[in-house]
């Protein structure tokens, strides 16, 4: 048996590269237990490869008896009869003879895809395809086109073990008269050689061999650039050898790239400063081969490379995959929540080059899962300026310093980090921006400011800066829009204030006006303070906590509309109120909600009146601004940045029914997590936002909130509209870099004149900002000694600040027996007594009468997390609640486990105090472990079949 396993991992690769586990695995029941199965079969959701590899190193592990039959017999009952074969005879030359041909198809992956119909050719392969792999590729095709169809077909083709599928794919392309691509697909091999070595001796650009960075879009594209990003599955874990990629390319990079690299060529601490579009992701490709290829012998390098969004993380991965791809290092990707059932620490240990977003290490470091950063040896900060306070990346470091000033004896990994600004802060003068930037070099243990200083010409040459307008523009001169709201949400103020007279003096924050954000501070303020509002009758007390609330989110939306009606559409902010009242009345419309809805429903025609003549100049212009640049440039593609996702809608629906801007069709990109009812935008809808816009399809305008503002590559646009969107002098940087292409423009409109004024004070702080980081150069050339003594002091003294805060203990947490009341209606929920932790920080119910206290809904997106799958969401049974509690699903095989927000809860101690937790993290009572006996005596909980 040790043979057969000795055997079994010397070609395990051949294995791994071919079969789907899940197919094989249910024949291998008898010896594999069932939770093994299902980590297979949750890898599986990450990549084909990574859980074919699980798969192998579970099968290495097995010493019952029939196990190897049993693997064979599986392969062969899943159709994989060459796989099976060259195994049983212990002969892979048919499988290895493939080879040459996958990497051909790779090779022409691209003009494959988009030049076959999957309808057409997939009949051709019923003795190639199994029965599942072709009603996948055929759903594909059906849902999201033939180019998808197209992709799974060729993902087929390049794990198959049938050795007749390149002479069956010739003849398909054949019969169906797909010249084109049969011309590249089997080509006299000699004359492709030949005019491919032409080619490069004449310095053309080929996507095969070489890597250079251009601005140029076509150049870009045809290069390595993060382009097959958008025609990507979207599930959180990827790896280099699960995508028919080209083979890894030689890098080649610019001189101003090189120049930049050198210091972390050398090992140095380095943060690498350049503008938005030099290609820093391609210095960081190159700084991470080299270090991986210069690692001494017997010694093996580990690189991390993290990206603070997802759509910036999905794009540099992809690029990573697909200049890895064929090479001798691994590389996977972890984020999401899905990366949640993926063994982070083992795939940590399999791969050489690891993506991934910061919060999920900071969550594997607090788990334990991964034991220290020493595990890797080189750490790469995409938008390093994150590095402040209480960021991921922050977080990150802080464990760094532990390790680098502490007691123990683990090398530290090398740092670069990249950045477009490193950023002033809040300075005001040069002393103040000097301590800034210092203390991000400390945060990070940079040693090396790299700017591109000896090859400034060829990157001016190469990076296209915009173009840096400021365009002010008028307001409404009258607007009996807002006068009108005005009187409504004071009348809704009044009638709070017959509820709870003291209304004015639960908050602190004081002057708020009408349609600002101020007065969403002060809603947000005055909610968290009428949930723990004591009286001495409860039924009181929760009637006015709960007509509070009401009038409270009656102001919310109200406010919102205001905000909408100054940047967009009377039309629009009125839209989004009745969508509001409709889906109250939808509910349970309770006489509160009645009361106040009747006060809005007296001015409803007035309103509807006025937002047919209510016009907005500020749309005027951006209208204008719009015109101009496609009548100069039909091809212009324009980013219009604004602060809301409801204002991204209004803007959409603005430009939508405007018969001189529909031309444009525009899309959107908004972020993924939930606001209030907006559940976000999916990882999947945000990738075909941005492939629709980067292309030469039909949307020519992108409308977007700070989800774009960073790291995203779109080469082709050339207009970048700031509405009403201002930040520091780093985000003035970065979203004014989004404008790529040639004789680009990067355009505020504002109607406030303070606005205006401190986008001019950010063009201050980048000149500020620049003659910073030369003194700073200029201090580490004179004095290395010393810029390095000061670095370290710094870092000395905030780990003596963090330590101190450490060693504080917080208060004692009680052992008393607490009541958990809904923070909205007051309605008993549980006892503190009951709450037990699952996995540290999530939080369960264990009295069977809890049930009782809540109805379910099914979960919008089911998903499982560290053994929990959530099935559906749970919220208060009063009916005129219905506030949402948190989750109910099954962990451990039993059915119907809740799990709770606390923020969600008023928590009253026996003598009547109420107290109110915004986290798990604050609360001042004691909880038990889980321990499934509980559960299984309290819920009776049969196992699920």
């Amino acid at each position: 048996m040790e043979e057969v396993k000795s055997y079994l991992g010397c070609i395990r690769h051949h294995i791994e590269s071919i079969i789907r586990p899940s197919c094989v695995i249910q024949y291998m029941m008898h010896w594999l237990q069932k939770d093994v199965i299902e980590q297979i079969k949750c890898m599986e959701e990450t990549g084909l490869t990574n859980a074919a590899k699980l798969f192998i190193d579970k099968l290495l592990e097995l010493e019952a008896e029939g196990w190897y039959r049993g693997f064979l017999d599986g392969l062969r009952a899943a159709e994989y009869t060459g796989l099976c074969a060259a195994l049983e005879d212990q002969d892979f030359h048919d499988i290895e003879s493939l080879e040459e041909q996958r990497d051909h198809l790779r090779l022409i992956y691209s003009n494959v895809k988009s030049n076959i119909n999957p309808d057409d050719v997939v009949p051709h392969f019923q003795d190639i395809l199994s029965q599942a792999e072709t009603e996948e590729i055929k759903q594909q095709a059906r849902t999201k086109g033939d180019t998808a169809g197209a992709e799974k077909l060729i993902d087929c083709l390049l794990r198959s073990d049938k050795k007749e599928w390149p002479k069956t794919l010739t003849l398909a392309l054949e019969s169906e008269g797909h010249t084109q691509v049969l011309q590249v697909w089997a080509p006299n091999k000699e004359s492709t050689k030949k005019e491919a070595m032409d080619c490069n001796e004449e310095g053309e650009q080929s996507c095969f061999n070489l890597v250079q960075y251009s601005e140029e879009p076509d150049q870009l594209n045809s290069c390595l650039s993060a382009a097959p990003l958008l025609d990507r599955d979207s599930s959180s874990v990827e790896v280099n050898n699960s995508y028919p990629y080209e083979p890894a390319p030689v890098l080649t990079i610019r001189k101003y790239q090189d120049e930049l690299a050198q210091p972390a060529y050398k090992g140095k601490n380095t943060i690498i400063c350049a503008p938005t579009g030099s290609g820093k992701t391609f210095v960081a490709l190159s700084i991470c081969e080299r270090h991986l290829k210069s690692m001494p012998e017997g010694k093996k390098g580990k690189v991390l490379f993290m990206a603070t969004k997802v759509p910036v993380y999905e794009q540099q991965k992809d690029v990573f995959c697909k200049y890895f791809e064929g090479s001798d290092y691994g590389v996977v990707g972890f984020c999401g929540e899905t990366s949640e059932n993926v063994p982070i620490g083992l795939a940590l240990e399999s791969y050489d080059i690891i993506i991934m977003t910061p919060q999920i290490l900071v969550n594997c470091l607090q788990e334990g899962s991964v034991s220290s950063v020493s595990i890797f040896t080189l750490m790469i900060f995409d938008e390093c300026h994150n590095t402040i306070g209480s960021h991921p990346y922050n977080v990150i470091m802080f464990h760094y310093m532990d390790m680098k000033h502490g007691s123990t004896k683990e090398k530290c990994p090398q740092i670069v980090g990249l950045t477009a600004s490193v950023g002033t802060g809040k300075s005001k003068n040069e002393h103040e921006a000097t301590q800034y930037v210092r203390k991000l070099c400390a945060s990070l243990d940079t040693e090396v400011l790299s700017t591109v200083k000896e090859n400034l010409k060829e990157l001016k040459e190469i990076v296209n800066q915009p173009e840096k307008l400021i365009r002010e523009t008028e307001r409404r001169q009258k607007d009996p829009f807002t006068e009108i709201m005005s009187a409504i949400m004071s009348a809704t103020e009044q009638m709070a204030k017959v509820v709870l007279p003291c209304l004015d003096t639960l908050s602190n924050i004081q002057n708020r006006r009408f349609g600002t954000q101020k007065y969403e501070q002060w809603i947000v303020d005055t909610q968290r303070k009428c949930r723990i509002i004591p009286m001495e009758s409860k039924d009181e007390e929760r009637r006015i906590c709960q007509a509070l609330f009401t009038y409270t989110e009656y102001l919310r939306k109200y406010n919102d509309a205001l905000m909408i009606n100054d940047d967009a559409r009377t039309k629009d902010a009125l839209d989004y109120l009745k969508d509001f009242i409709d889906n109250v009345k939808n509910g349970s419309y309770n006489p509160v909600e009645q009361d106040v809805t009747k006060v809005f429903e007296a001015k409803l025609p007035m309103l509807e009146k006025i937002s047919e003549e209510n016009l907005n100049p500020k749309l005027d212009d951006v209208q204008f601004i719009l015109k101009e640049a496609y009548r100069e440039n039909p091809q212009t593609r324009t980013l219009l940045f604004v602060k809301t996702r409801a204002l991204v809608s209004a803007l959409k629906k603005w430009i939508d029914d405007n018969p001189n801007l529909s031309f444009l069709k525009p899309d959107i990109l908004i972020g993924r997590s939930k606001r209030n009812d907006d559940l976000g935008m999916s990882l999947p809808s945000q990738k075909g936002a941005l492939e629709s816009f980067k292309s030469d399809n039909d949307s020519k305008l992108l409308i977007a909130t700070s989800v774009a503002d960073e790291g995203i590559d779109i080469p082709a646009c050339n207009l970048v509209l700031l509405y009403e969107y201002v930040g520091n002098v780093t985000k003035m940087i970065q979203v004014r870099g989004r404008g790529r292409a040639k004789d680009s423009q990067c355009i505020l409109v504002t109607s406030k004149r303070d606005e205006a004024e401190k986008e001019r004070n950010n063009l201050l702080h980048e000149k500020l900002m620049t003659k910073v980081v030369e003194n700073l150069q200029n201090q580490y050339q004179q004095n290395k000694e010393e810029f390095l003594k000061r670095i370290n002091q710094i870092q000395k003294d905030e780990k003596y600040q963090r330590d101190v805060k450490k060693s504080i203990k917080g208060p004692k947490l009680t052992e008393e027996n607490k009541q958990l009341l809904c923070y909205k209606c007051k309605t008993f929920a549980c006892n503190t007594d009951d709450i037990r932790l699952i996995q540290v920080s999530h939080h369960t119910v264990i009295d069977p009468t809890f049930k009782d206290r809540y109805i379910t809904k099914p979960h919008p997106k089911p998903r499982g997390f560290v053994g929990y799958t959530k099935k559906f969401k749970i919220f208060c049974r009063n009916p005129t609640c219905k506030e949402d509690w948190g989750v109910s699903g099954t962990y451990q095989n039993f059915q119907n486990i809740p799990l709770i927000k606390i923020e969600k809860f008023v928590v009253v101690s026996q003598n009547g105090k109420q107290e109110y937790f915004p986290k798990w993290i604050k609360v001042d009572f004691k909880m038990k472990e889980f321990m499934s006996e509980e559960i299984s005596e309290s819920f009776s909980a049969s196992p699920e079949e």
